[in-house]
């Protein structure tokens, strides 16, 4: 092995786990900011689903600073065995979402 080689596998290897940390610190903004943990409650369309995965990579920048909400999949609340996930896009918001302070 030269020494291109090993530059290039222990580029490789940084660069894998810097990935693998931005996706989990994808997942830490989405449980604090917008209260999304596997198997959280959200409404979507009129009806209760739990979330069963959440697309990190469907975050987009916003022109504050932050990230948009994710695309979610979920399975109906009411329906705990179903094993079908329904693609939620980003348009849910947490069940029992405490309401948004009067400024």
């Amino acid at each position: 092995m030269d020494y291109g080689d090993s530059v290039q596998k222990v580029l490789l290897r940084k660069i894998r786990k810097a990935e693998q940390d931005l996706v989990q610190l994808k997942l830490d903004y989405c449980r604090f900011v917008f209260g999304l943990t596997h198997r959280a409650r959200v409404v979507s369309g009129g009806n209760t689903y739990m979330v069963r995965s959440v697309d990190v990579e469907s975050m987009e920048n916003t022109d504050d600073g932050g990230f948009s909400r994710p695309a979610i999949d979920g399975t109906p609340a009411d329906q705990p065995d179903h094993t079908e996930s329904v693609s939620l896009g980003s348009d849910w918001e947490l069940e029992n979402a405490p309401s948004p302070a009067v400024r």
